[in-house]
């Protein structure tokens, strides 16, 4: 969330930038609910020092023998308007802390203004777009075929935007997300995680979840828990409540694990296929840094994602979202599109974003800063690093012949047992 004392000292700037991202603060609303704080903070100050005084005069009273029946009704009655007051601020102060975590985080001054996706501005494109001799197949067409793909007993099981995934294809698949996790450790020096798939809403809070996409989240009943939308999540909280040393910096973490969406708002919207799943697999990057240093993190983090899809030989371009489309916590994103053949056009694969102290002032996640000794907050990035189902997708049908074999990367071929072609058995 912003920064309380920033957002009352700036409320008329703030509220101008977020503007720029579709977002209308209640600057009415929250001077209101400010000046009563105000006025409620230094009556409270005013009652606790009354209440001293009262202590300090009935105990001279009583050492001196004296009455002290009204000294102590006087205390009685300033102690029961502290309590009352004090009850008043923590009511003004909750509900400013629950306007606070509905506010989105303050683009960055190089994100491009704009109001949709239709404003997002390409950065760079690698490779060209695959063009093929004959009329290509998409992933759901060459997956059937070859009899590797089951969206019928996938919904049997569990119902829409499930996938039950074959042999080659399911090796493929697993084949991925080894590569990329061997890159990003081994090349990009991450450390892998494995973490729980449930976490409390405290988590969620943490990275920003709550309470803006609660209906987006598969919560366990009578239980405060949730599985994952994103690895982001518990990756992330493990910076929750702790103080790093400035020379453990940056942590970088990466981590595999299934994701569970909801898709709430999403309906009849990528329908078809494997694009959007309740259900999928993500490797995913994180980054804890200084924050003088997070904006070039964002680069390298985005350049590590890249590196995954120039060694698969994908073609793809990099777009720097606008301020309508950036994502609630994000201060800045990149995402990274893929060529889908099949459907003759680019696709993200990957969302790279800094988020600033966003999340770490959630989690109260810092690091000691040697100048001054004291905690500071941490800044948070994080990536896909890739997004396995989509980067699946994106090798079918890049890599596809005009029989509808698919053909392994070069890459990959060492994690497929040295296979070289999907075919039909």
């Amino acid at each position: 969330m912003l920064d309380l004392k920033w957002l009352r000292g700036q409320l008329d700037e703030a509220a101008q930038r977020l503007q720029t991202r579709g977002y209308t603060l209640d600057v009415a609303r929250i001077s209101k609910l400010e000046a009563q704080r105000k006025t409620l903070q230094v009556r409270t100050e005013q009652l606790r020092n009354e209440r001293n005084l009262h202590a300090k005069s009935i105990g001279q009273a009583k050492a001196a023998g004296q009455d002290i029946a009204v000294l102590l009704a006087d205390s009685e009655k300033a102690s029961k308007e502290l309590a009352e007051t004090e009850q008043a601020l923590n009511v003004i102060a909750d509900e400013l802390q629950e306007i606070a975590f509905s506010i989105p985080n303050i683009p960055h001054e190089s994100v491009p203004i704009g109001k949709s996706e239709a404003d997002n501005q390409e950065v760079r494109r690698w490779g060209e777009p695959t063009v093929f001799p004959f009329t290509p197949k998409d992933h759901v067409d060459l997956g059937e075929r070859l009899s590797l793909i089951d969206f019928a007993a996938a919904s049997q099981l569990a119902g829409a935007r499930f996938v039950v995934l074959h042999r080659g294809l399911a090796r493929l698949q697993r084949a991925l997300a080894q590569f990329m996790l061997n890159t990003h450790i081994e090349r990009h020096e991450y450390q892998e995680v494995a973490v729980p798939y449930l976490v409390s809403s405290q988590s969620l809070y943490g990275t920003g979840q709550l309470p803006k996409f609660a209906d987006d989240q598969f919560f366990i009943r009578d239980r405060d828990l949730a599985l994952i939308p994103t690895a982001e999540v518990p990756v992330t909280n493990l910076a929750r409540g702790q103080v790093f040393e400035a020379s453990a910096l940056p942590v970088k973490y990466t981590c595999y694990s299934a994701c569970f969406r909801s898709e709430a708002g999403s309906y009849g919207k990528d329908t078809r296929g494997m694009l959007r799943q309740h259900q999928f697999e993500k490797v995913e990057l994180v980054q804890f840094v200084q924050p003088e240093l997070s904006y070039q993190a964002l680069e390298e983090l985005t350049g590590h994602a890249e590196y995954i899809l120039q060694q698969l030989k994908l073609p793809y371009r990099v777009m720097a979202l606008c301020t309508g489309d950036i994502g609630f916590g994000a201060a800045k994103t990149y995402d990274l599109e893929v060529w889908l053949p099949g459907q003759s056009c680019y696709r993200e694969i990957s969302s790279c974003s800094n988020t600033e102290a966003f999340q770490a002032r959630r989690m109260q996640a810092r690091w000691r800063n040697p100048t001054t000794g004291k905690p500071e907050l941490l800044h948070t990035l994080n990536g896909s690093g890739l997004a396995v189902g989509r980067t699946l997708i994106a090798v079918m049908e890049n890599y596809q012949d005009e029989q509808g074999n698919i053909h392994i990367p070069e890459v990959l071929q060492p994690y497929m047992g040295g296979v070289k072609v999907l075919g039909l058995l």
